[in-house]
């Protein structure tokens, strides 16, 4: 905390546990704003004197000094002192005022008790303002500073995919390569902007929680009981500000926008480039693993062609953890969690398929999303079924539609720059493009549930 929050030798307000505190749990974890909120709607007429504290909390009937006693007021009817305060009316009051005057059979107590009830009150208000304002600084100092660095390493590899993509095709692509480059600068210059925008913000709203404890904590230490009781008006502005600084969260606008290296252009001779290229990146002896083949499907005997069998001709396969037991699905035993690679796989006819990529870790049991293709977040696939064409991820489809329906589908995966692309090997179109942050190694998929389908050498 900044030396602001030492007020009075830390004596007044005092924070507890603020160890237990999780130094990364500022996202969304502010203090409820409510929380700054004591009731003093049934106190309009507070009133404060000289204290004294153990552990943070007001000790009742230390209120009492040789100020009070030189500011003692009489009540007006009669003439008697002070000394109580009515709740029912919420004014002080006299002992003859409840014992024969208007305040007969009201909710009375102490001057001094009252007092102390509205200290350990505002106690609590300013711990509260105080663990708020900690907050905030944290969100300062840890979450924007880590976004700022964050937005620095992502517009460095947004940069690195730029300038990687236009190496392949740097002769037709300078002027690409110049445009996404400002790009990606503009959109790292809105990110800081942003950054700058909210620590401005936030500084400021530091600013004016920290002026409202501090008066607060001011109005503690330097009332008497009169003065205090009667605060009651600028200890509810002095709430109201501080609850006016809102909570602190991290918002999209804080990140960088990937998609602002994204080109049409770029992505299809880049795709070109390293297919056709001198240097192809094709899987060399590709098959399936027959340990994951569905009791739905036959292997051949070179384990590359996939056939979907009628329930007449299917056997049960010997038990293996590897394989999935419910849907028509088989996986290469090919891992891959580094560098560029493509494949080509034969679709022919067949009226529903599914190629694509998943996560080894893929529940292979059951009938659930979980070991479906494409309905889950560990698969992602190109799918073909009654005549249409998506693609199939998390059990979201989206509809791809092409000119000429594809007899092959090929698949070109850069662990790279973490792209999955679909394309038609015959006219070599892109069908279909994901960037996804793959977390795990991914394995070659399919699943087929009419005719057959093979990989091609």
């Amino acid at each position: 905390m900044s030396a602001e929050y030492g007020l009075c030798d830390l004596a007044v307000v005092s924070l507890r546990d603020t160890e237990q505190e999780s130094d990364s749990g500022v996202r969304g974890a502010s203090v409820n704003n409510s929380e700054f909120q004591a009731d003093f709607s049934e106190d309009p007429c507070l009133s404060a004197s000289t204290f004294h504290y153990s552990n943070g909390t007001v000790k009742p009937g230390s209120s009492t000094d040789s100020a009070v006693s030189s500011e003692v007021k009489l009540c007006s009817v009669h003439e008697s002192e002070l000394d109580r305060y009515c709740s029912t009316e919420g004014r002080l009051v006299c002992s003859l005022c409840v014992a024969q005057g208007s305040c007969e059979g009201h909710t009375v107590t102490q001057l001094a008790e009252r007092a102390t009830a509205v200290r350990n009150q505002l106690v609590d208000i300013c711990e509260k303002m105080q663990l708020q304002a900690l907050r905030i600084e944290r969100f300062i100092q840890h979450t924007l500073s880590e976004k700022e660095r964050t937005v620095q390493v992502e517009a460095s590899i947004a940069r690195e995919q730029v300038v990687a993509q236009v190496n392949a095709v740097r002769e037709a692509l300078e002027e690409e390569e110049q445009r996404l480059l400002e790009a990606v600068h503009r959109e790292e210059e809105r990110v800081e902007q942003c950054l700058l925008t909210q620590r401005e913000h936030w500084n400021k709203a530091l600013g004016t929680l920290s002026n409202a404890r501090t008066s607060l904590v001011h109005t503690l230490t330097h009332s008497t009981d009169t003065m205090l009781v009667s605060s009651n008006q600028e200890i509810s502005d002095r709430i109201e500000e501080a609850e006016g600084v809102g909570k602190p969260k991290d918002t999209e606008k804080l990140n960088l926008n990937r998609d602002c290296s994204n080109s049409k252009l770029m992505l299809g001779l880049w795709a070109s480039a390293l297919l056709l290229g001198p240097s192809a990146h094709g899987l060399a002896h590709l098959h399936f693993d027959k340990r994951s083949v569905s009791p739905l499907l036959s292997l051949s005997s070179d384990c590359r062609t996939l056939t979907f069998l009628p329930k007449r001709q299917r056997q049960a396969p010997p038990s293996n953890p590897e394989r999935f037991d419910s849907w028509p699905n088989a996986v290469c035993s090919h891992s891959i969690s580094s560098g560029t690679h493509s494949w080509v796989l034969e679709v022919g006819t067949s009226g529903a398929f599914k190629v694509g990529v998943c996560y080894s870790s893929m529940q292979r049991k059951g009938p659930g999303s979980d070991t479906r293709l494409g309905y889950n977040t560990k698969s992602w696939v190109f799918s073909h079924y009654d005549g249409d064409f998506s693609f199939c991820h998390n059990g979201q489809n989206m509809t791809i539609v092409v000119v000429k329906r594809p007899t092959r589908v090929g698949l070109l995966l850069d662990w790279t720059t973490q792209t999955l692309l679909f394309y038609d090997p015959d006219t070599m179109s892109v069908l279909h493009t994901v960037r996804q942050a793959f977390t795990e190694p991914l394995l070659p998929a399919c699943a087929v549930a009419d005719q057959s389908i093979s990989i091609l050498q």
